[in-house]
């Protein structure tokens, strides 16, 4: 009773595949959370709502009762719950609450934070809950200018003006390096070996990929040659791919912005993959984990809505 009774908010991280949900006290701290795999394209028979009633009992909250729902993610796309139309870039991240939308489900108070869009015809791009980390990011005291990346089967690349995204681009590194692996020739000589970790073979990929960005497609197929006639296969091959591919996207995305301090926003091993390839290009970056980011962007997204909570900024 006593953790209910200094609940503020509940803060939602619901993406694809997975569901991450927060009850937070008014100085922001996590009093009970729940994850799950009931992401966009599983949530099932319940719904969106029913998912959400279910697993906000789980944690015994009752949001019925007063306590707001904020999330971000998929579940605001199109296929999600219902859509929080995307906002166009430059946009001040501090304000991206403000085109949060109201969801209908019976006496709970739920909005969405919006993703962002880069609407040219010659280069369109699109985010969904990157936005969000990016604002806790902001609100933990980061530079409010720079390069950030966010590792991940999508990787966003974003640049910050004083809290302001004024560009970002996509970049399919995770999801080639799945189907290069899985589903190409490069598979016989991978043989299922996927998982990447820090090693000399990791770091000649790098190099690799450095060196000439432009050209990886014509580089890809070494990976096959080199296990028929060195016998490089399994981790090693499947090492130096990974380090081919995310050396190109490093070197590709460092190239205009050669000034710019970095961020890595994220966690675990691929934050860390990422960290070697920016060194091996002779730039530092700091890396900030992108979940901690998402709760305190929720947070921050939640003072905006409900100005009258007693909830704390980092600030």
């Amino acid at each position: 009773m006593a953790q209910r009774a200094h609940a503020a908010i509940v803060a939602v991280d619901w993406g694809t595949t997975s569901l991450r949900i927060w009850l937070m006290d008014d100085a922001g701290a996590v009093i009970a959370e729940r994850r799950t795999a009931e992401g966009m394209e599983t949530v099932g028979p319940l719904g969106f709502e029913g998912v959400l009633r279910a697993r906000l009992a789980d944690i015994g909250a009752d949001a019925s009762r007063g306590c707001p729902v904020v999330m971000c993610g998929m579940v605001g796309a199109r296929q999600g719950w219902r859509e929080a139309a995307y906002v166009d870039i430059p946009v001040d991240l501090a304000r991206i609450a403000d085109s949060a939308i109201a969801v209908p489900c019976g006496g709970m108070d739920v909005r969405i934070v919006p993703g962002l869009c880069r609407r040219d015809p010659r280069r369109p791009d699109v985010m969904r809950g990157e936005e969000t980390q990016l604002l806790g990011m902001l609100a933990d005291g980061q530079p409010s200018s720079g390069l950030v990346v966010m590792p991940g089967t999508h990787s966003k690349w974003v640049t910050l003006a004083r809290g302001t995204v004024t560009d970002f681009r996509t970049v399919m590194t995770g999801e080639i390096y799945a189907l290069l692996c899985r589903h190409s020739v490069l598979r016989h000589t991978i043989a299922g070996h996927h998982d990447v970790t820090p090693s000399a073979d990791f770091a000649d990929g790098v190099r690799a990929g450095l060196d000439e960005p432009a050209r990886v497609l014509a580089s890809v197929f070494a990976v096959r040659a080199g296990g028929l006639l060195f016998g490089r296969a399994g981790r090693e091959a499947a090492a130096w791919l990974s380090g081919l591919l995310i050396g190109a996207e490093v070197g590709a995305a460092l190239a205009p912005a050669a000034d710019a301090e970095v961020t890595i926003l994220g966690a675990g091993a691929l934050a860390g993959l990422y960290g070697h390839a920016i060194a091996a290009a002779g730039r530092g970056a700091r890396i900030r984990d992108g979940e901690a980011a998402a709760r305190t962007g929720l947070r921050e997204a939640a003072r905006r809505l409900w100005p009258a909570l007693p909830v704390k900024s980092a600030r």
